[in-house]
């Protein structure tokens, strides 16, 4: 019976396999240093090959370089022996939902996640450290070199490597620069596979590594798939003798940027066509009669409006097309013009607005001629500007002006008894912003930078607002809140617990509201976290063992890890996706995990008999798995396949 590898994909013999394809004689197979063969590229042959293209030696040549790149390139590729253990008692709807919290080393859970959410994720949202030289942003440093590197690479295991990974990245470090780059290097090329055709990953970045960023994305995506960047206005910098720095960039970069062409419409865009069209055909069908018209468009809005998403304001119509009311001629945040304008039916002068008229006398005097002013029943009313549907500008703009303290008071909200969380959160309304233009209703969205998962909480509530089904997959490391901060006071010992608290805070303030009749209500979460592998360590490295030991390792399981550890192990294994519905039932007094009814059932007991598979096997599931030394006979598992091939003969059958 085969059995499960039980570890993350070797991308490093993925690629010679895809070099195989174009160049068959140039991949060969070799010994490598443990005695195995393994195949390898002739890079001699394969020079030849490209003889016209290749770039050798010291040449001069565009490209980003530093020390540790190949390092990082090789730890991208390395396969990993880790496995996401579940932990229902953190998890909000565990058994229903769609959302997924992970916990643990984003480079981890990266690896783990790849084959079961290949091409899967529409939009990437990362929010990295941003390597500032005041050497308090604590970034990721992964020691996979040297004889690190070739432990793991011996025996796909890193329970040996130290856990400590953050440094405090100061600009006295003489890589200061390089074990940033190498960091987000290694991270980004994973989470390229993760992106659809049509994907796109949204990077948050401010200035200090926002070109070596985008030549590293250059690399990865692709410089044709560069789609642009956004930048966000969002502070006030007091610096009073350097250049005020009020911005952040956020570079988005696609999968394939020939498919974006024309399909980023918000919601808000669809209505405004619904809006545009409605006034045309009313205009067309009531031509000159005033009284009919207004009258159609106030049956059809009364019958529609709970379906015009954020353009429920536009109650009127008249011969240039549906329109609603805007303050738009006021004048904000500082004196404007001053003047009187005489109501129309009162004769009186109408209340200013309290900063005065944005235009002057002049241009006022022409909008009020050409019928686009609004007056009140009399002069107590602020006049506003008639703006139609068709003047309605919604795209996503290269500038967004947003005020960065927002994020804070998302926070505080949710959380009214502590002083500060976090210094710069980002405010769910920017995540919402992107999210509508770049995501569909029914699509997944991941963030391996989680923080105080903003994403997570624009998700839930972009959904709650249009109807859409997006789903999320939140990563963050279990990164320790300082023995002082305001967080550690109220209780919350690392950054990935208070990311939690916050989507199971938002996700009842949500419910609370007004929801849209069509969502699902999905606020829930799995929570996985990332743990050494539920496999011994005779499961990868048998010829270690030493003979007198032998007794000791009769099973190739942790004692420690329970049949649902090893259920996720299986599904990570397996490319199934991690929030299938999963049943358990007693079945001849053992424990069985069906996963999403028939794609998986899994058996994880002692002392499974031939009945019990001819029962299983009467299922006809598309895969089926057992533990090894599961059975209660070697007969038995002996003859588990022949059952499986007369009774269910589509049925994958593996033991782990």
């Amino acid at each position: 019976m085969q059995k499960l590898k039980m570890h993350s994909p070797d991308m490093t013999q993925e690629h010679i396999a895809r070099i195989r394809e174009l160049f068959p004689n140039c991949v060969t197979e070799a010994r490598g240093k443990d005695g195995s063969l393994r195949l390898s590229v002739d890079f001699d042959l394969l020079r030849q090959e490209l003889s016209d293209s290749i770039v050798e030696g010291p040449q001069e040549r565009y490209h980003l370089d530093w020390p540790g790149k190949r390092e990082a390139m090789l730890a991208a590729n390395a396969p990993i022996a880790k496995a996401l253990r579940p932990c229902r008692e953190e998890s909000v709807d565990f058994d229903t939902t769609k959302n997924l919290f992970i916990e643990g080393d984003n480079l981890d859970a990266l690896k783990l996640l790849q084959e079961t959410y290949l091409g899967k994720v529409k939009m990437i949202y990362i929010d990295p450290p941003y390597n500032r030289k005041k050497g308090n942003d604590l970034i990721y440093r992964d020691d996979f070199v040297g004889n690190s590197y070739e432990y793991l690479k011996s025996t796909n295991q890193i329970d040996s490597i130290s856990n400590e990974r953050l440094i405090a990245n100061t600009d006295s470090n003489g890589r200061f620069h390089s074990d940033w780059l190498s960091m987000i290097y290694q991270r980004l090329r994973v989470a390229k596979n993760f992106l659809s055709d049509d994907g796109v990953i949204v990077i948050s970045i401010e200035d200090s590594e926002t070109a070596n960023l985008l030549l590293i994305c250059n690399e990865i995506f692709g410089e044709s798939n560069f789609v642009g960047t956004i930048i966000w206005n969002n502070a006030t910098d007091n610096n009073p003798t350097n250049i005020a720095i009020e911005h952040e960039s956020i570079h988005v970069y696609a999968k394939n940027k020939s498919l974006l062409e024309g399909c980023w419409k918000s919601k808000v865009s669809k209505t405004k066509d619904i809006l545009i069209s409605i006034g045309n055909t009313l205009n067309e069908k009531y031509k000159g009669n005033i009284n009919e018209l207004k009258k159609a468009y106030t049956k059809w809005y009364k019958e529609h409006k709970n379906e015009l998403y954020n353009m429920d304001r536009y109650k009127y119509i008249d011969a240039g097309g549906v329109y609603t009311g805007s303050q738009s001629v006021h004048n904000p945040g500082k004196d404007g013009y001053r003047y009187s304008i005489i109501h129309p039916i009162t004769g009186k002068p109408c209340k200013q607005p309290l900063m005065g008229y944005r235009f002057p006398k002049e241009t006022m005097e022409r909008l009020i001629s050409e019928q686009r002013v609004l007056f009140g029943e009399d002069e107590n009313k602020l006049i506003e500007l008639k703006v139609y549907a068709a003047e309605y500008m919604d795209k996503l703009s290269s500038i967004f002006d947003l005020d960065g303290r927002v994020g804070a008071y998302d926070l505080k909200i949710l959380f009214p008894e502590i002083k500060k969380l976090f210094s710069n959160p980002k405010p769910v309304q920017l995540l919402s912003r992107l999210l509508s233009f770049m995501t569909t209703d029914n699509c997944l969205c991941l963030d391996f930078f989680a923080g105080s998962s903003t994403t997570a909480h624009a998700v839930m509530q972009l959904n709650a607002e249009d109807g859409g089904n997006r789903r999320f997959i939140m990563v963050q490391l279990p990164e320790a809140c300082g023995a002082t901060s305001e967080a550690a006071k109220a209780g919350y010992g690392t950054i990935a617990e208070i990311s939690k608290e916050r989507i199971r805070r938002a996700g009842k303030k949500i419910l609370e509201g007004d929801c849209h009749e069509g969502w699902n209500r999905d606020v829930g979460f799995r929570v996985l976290k990332v743990d050494t592998s539920n496999m011994a360590d005779v499961f990868y490295t048998p010829d270690a063992l030493q003979q007198n030991l032998l007794d000791l390792t009769t099973d190739n399981i942790k004692p420690s890890r329970t049949p649902e550890d090893l259920l996720f192990q299986v599904l990570l294994d397996w490319g199934v996706e991690l929030t299938l519905p999963i049943r358990k039932e007693s079945i001849q007094g053992k424990t069985v995990f069906f996963v999403d009814d028939n794609a998986l059932v899994a058996c994880f007991d002692r002392g499974i008999d031939e009945a019990l598979v001819r029962e299983l096997a009467a299922c006809a599931p598309l895969r089926v798995v057992f533990r090894d030394n599961g059975f209660v006979s070697d007969a038995v598992k002996i003859n588990v396949e022949q059952i499986f091939r007369q009774l269910s003969p589509g049925t994958e059958v593996r033991c782990l």
